[in-house]
């Protein structure tokens, strides 16, 4: 695997209350055993959006963060995205730039005669 490739978790669905602690430690192991910051969320399987998978996100967000990682969604349903937003949870989505980065190939230009900043 290349080191540079975060390591992914896929959720299966439907997640029960039950599963939560048991997919957190799978999450924290991973984050151990790649000495990683990021690991990736499948998100694909987990069916229909509702309150379990937004507890179980923000779970798993909370446990990277101890962990002193963080977690990335990949290829979530835009009803999934809507709900996150809906209740306020941030989640970077795979494929998509981070914050304050630039997009890659992108570079600023800088015009003669433009002040230093």
């Amino acid at each position: 695997m290349d080191p540079n490739t975060p390591p992914v978790l896929v959720l299966p669905g439907p997640v029960t209350g039950g599963d939560v602690p048991g997919l957190c430690d799978d999450l924290r192991a991973l984050l151990d055993a790649t000495g990683g910051r990021v690991v990736v969320c499948d998100v694909a399987g987990l069916g229909p959006p509702g309150l379990g998978v937004v507890d179980l996100l923000a779970r798993l967000a909370l446990t990277a963060r101890r962990a002193g990682g963080r977690i990335r969604l990949r290829d979530p349903t835009p009803a999934l995205r809507a709900l996150l937003d809906l209740v306020g949870l941030r989640f970077q989505v795979e494929g998509q730039v981070e914050e304050r980065e630039p997009a890659l190939g992108v570079e600023e230009a800088v015009e003669p005669g433009d002040p230093a900043l």
